[in-house]
C-alpha cells in the first residue's frame, strides 16, 4: 500500500511538472510525421494480467505491419524526432498515466509483449508477481540495447535467445533485493544515465559522419 501511494504522489506530481515538455512533444509529433501523437501496445503486467501501454509515437504510421515489434539498430521506421525523443526515452512519459491508473508502477521490471512472455520458464513468471515498472536497474544496464542487436539479425529472435535471459535475471534479482531505499537510488539515477546515453548516442553519429 505505501508504495502504491509513493507512485500516485510522485507519478500525479511528474504529471504536473512535466505537463509543458509533453504538450511540446505533441506538437513536435503532429509536425513532424503523420499519424497519432500517441501509440499503444499490449503487454503483460501484474500476475499476467495484458493491458496496454502508452507511449508518444517515435516511428512511422502502421509501423507494426512493416517489421518485427522490436526494434533493432538504424530501424528505418523511426521518424526524425523518434532519434531525438528514444535516447531521452522521453517516448515513455505518457507511461506516468499507466502508473497513475495502477497498471505499472515507477520502479520494476519492464512489461513485455505476450508472444514474448509465452516464452518465460516457470522461474522466470516470477517478474510477473509484481507490477511492471515505468523504469529499473534492469532498463537502466540497458538502455543501448538496439545498438547491441548485430546487424543483419532479427530482432525478435536475437531479443529472445541473448538479451532476455540476462535481463530476467537481473530483473529477478532486483526483486529478491528491492527496498523503498533502492527504489529511491534507480529513480536519482535515471536521468544522468539518460543524459549521458543521449550524449554517447551523439558522439557516435558525429563519429559516423566523419569523413
Amino acid at each position: 500500500m505505501a508504495r502504491r501511494a509513493v507512485d500516485l504522489a510522485v507519478a500525479a506530481g511528474a504529471v504536473i511538472v512535466l505537463a509543458p515538455l509533453m504538450l511540446l512533444i505533441a506538437i513536435a509529433i503532429k509536425l513532424d510525421s503523420a499519424g497519432p501523437v500517441l501509440y499503444s501496445q499490449l503487454r503483460v503486467g501484474r500476475q499476467g494480467r495484458p493491458f496496454r501501454v502508452h507511449k508518444f509515437r517515435s516511428m512511422l504510421l502502421d509501423a507494426d505491419r512493416r517489421g518485427a515489434p522490436l526494434t533493432g539498430r538504424d530501424d528505418p521506421r523511426i521518424t526524425r524526432l523518434g532519434r531525438v525523443l528514444r535516447p531521452l526515452r522521453f517516448d515513455e512519459l505518457p507511461q506516468l498515466f499507466n502508473v497513475l491508473r495502477g497498471d505499472m508502477s515507477l520502479v520494476g521490471p519492464r512489461p513485455e509483449l505476450p508472444s514474448i512472455v509465452d516464452r518465460y520458464t516457470s522461474e522466470e513468471r516470477q517478474v510477473l508477481g509484481v507490477r511492471p515498472g515505468l523504469v529499473g536497474p534492469t532498463q537502466l544496464a540497458w538502455l543501448d540495447e538496439s545498438e547491441r542487436y548485430p546487424e543483419g539479425a532479427d530482432p525478435v529472435e536475437h531479443y529472445v535467445a541473448h538479451v532476455l535471459p540476462q535481463k530476467l535475471r537481473s530483473d529477478l534479482e532486483y526483486l529478491r533485493t528491492r527496498s523503498p531505499l533502492s527504489d529511491i537510488w534507480c529513480l536519482m539515477r535515471v536521468p544522468p544515465a539518460l543524459v549521458t546515453n543521449w550524449l554517447r548516442r551523439r558522439r557516435i553519429q558525429r563519429l559516423a559522419r566523419t569523413p
